[in-house]
């Protein structure tokens, strides 16, 4: 087996975030954004501050916020447009925390709005659906009638406030700015979202929450937003996704009639995901194993569809799969491969690491900031560096076994408990604005 690539495959000990070419000028440096950090007891926070390229303790863990008592009797709308797309990360996203934040404040309730059927069922969560009426419905109507309802706060998981005013302070969620920073990516015809529905949203809110630190600063730069308005709040991992027994990964391996062992990747087919690379490294493996693909194909994938044509039956697509599915497959998988070329969190390899799949992924935007030290960080563009992590994933058992323990303990950290907690915060700060 050839030795690893040092250059390209590190083992970090600390989250590194790489800045990346900035695309727009900004008149604004990020002196400081807070990080929320919750302990066991949820008692106490840390402020880190985000400079340049790193993470620096604003002041020593433990000390107790200050910012007031938790506010009850809060009536909170919801854009509710991602749960259209449970299986995509802002569905997903939106179904999770709002769960945990209903859990969290039982004595808060909520009326999101959306078109979907949510399959959510918790008492504080009351579901209408808004007007119909394509861009008049969206910014006119519903606005309108957001205005009359007795509400103290908009919550927006996707990102995004309709044009018209809303008459709430509001908190929105930024995943990722990949389609400002790689506008070619992605399909045409959202000129209305990406030029003024995004940034009139951002601009408008009361506070941002960003999945990571490396989005919030994606945001900022994009957008002149202010420091104080950021808070970078990690998604969690839903318990679901946990080592399962023997019996019911046999049942599933059946069902899927997948191999004793093998490669995953598991993503919708755009640029993007940079399946590309992945296919060129796995195809230059010696002794290698299947490689199976788990997702829709998305946009932009002529050329991937041809090279996967040429690859052969070791190459299994599966299509996309319903969420209840997905942690069997992380289970059953000997290693997962993510080499994307951006990403605003990286949920696909928290979930893998919480099913014990070690995992290999990119060494670009937040992936280290989520993985650390847990997975191998890859160059997204060295395939030659690919290929000898994806061979010692799948032929080191040492390797293999230390990434495991460490895969687990690290998505251990990530829970939407304690992303409720720290959104709920934020929330409390919005809500408290309105009165002040």
């Amino acid at each position: 087996m050839r030795p690893a690539c040092t250059r390209a495959i590190s083992h970090p000990t600390k989250s590194s975030i790489s800045r990346g070419p900035r695309v727009c000028a900004s008149r604004v440096r990020i002196e400081r954004i807070r990080v929320l950090r919750c302990s066991a007891d949820r008692a106490h926070s840390d402020h880190l501050a985000v400079r340049s390229l790193g993470a620096i303790p604003q002041q020593p863990p433990g000390r107790p916020l200050t910012e007031g008592t938790e506010l009850t009797g809060l009536h909170v709308v919801v854009d509710g447009s991602g749960l259209a797309r449970l299986w995509a990360g802002v569905g997903t996203y939106t179904a999770e925390i709002l769960r945990a934040l209903a859990a969290e404040r039982p004595d808060n309730r909520f009326t999101v709005f959306t078109q979907a059927e949510p399959g959510i069922e918790q008492p504080a969560i009351a579901f209408r659906r808004p007007p119909s009426i394509q861009l008049i419905g969206r910014h006119l109507l519903w606005p309108a009638r957001l205005r009359r309802m007795d509400a103290n706060l908009y919550f927006g998981p996707a990102g995004v406030m309709p044009l018209g005013d809303v008459g709430l302070p509001a908190v929105l969620t930024a995943h990722d700015m990949a389609i400002y920073k790689r506008p070619e990516w992605f399909p045409s015809g959202q000129s209305l979202s990406v030029r003024v529905i995004v940034p009139r949203s951002m601009r408008r809110a009361h506070s941002i929450i960003a999945v990571s630190a490396s989005t919030a600063r994606d945001v900022a730069d994009l957008f002149d937003i202010e420091p104080a308005r950021l808070e970078v709040v990690h998604e969690g991992v839903a318990r679901r996704y946990r080592p399962l027994p023997v019996d019911l990964l046999e049942a599933a391996r059946a069902r899927f009639r997948l191999p004793r062992r093998f490669v995953l990747f598991v993503s919708t087919i755009e640029p993007r995901k940079n399946l590309t690379t992945l296919l060129e490294a796995w195809s230059r493996m010696r002794d290698r194993l299947p490689l199976v693909v788990a997702g829709s194909w998305g946009w932009h994938y002529e050329g991937i569809r041809e090279r996967i044509e040429q690859l052969g039956s070791d190459l299994l697509m599966l299509g996309a799969l319903p969420p209840a599915d997905m942690p069997a497959l992380y289970n059953l998988a000997t290693c997962l491969a993510h080499p994307a070329w951006y990403e605003g969190f990286g949920l696909t390899p928290l979930e893998a690491m919480a099913c014990g799949t070690p995992v290999a992924v990119s060494n670009a935007s937040s992936l280290p900031e989520v993985v650390g030290d847990a997975g191998l960080l890859v160059d997204p563009a060295d395939v030659e560096a690919w290929t000898d992590a994806l061979e010692r994933l799948c032929g080191d058992a040492e390797l293999h076994t230390t990434l495991r323990r460490r895969g687990l303990l690290r998505a251990a950290e990530f829970g939407w408990e304690r992303a409720a907690y720290r959104t709920w915060r934020v929330m409390d700060r919005a809500a408290r604005s309105a009165n002040s």
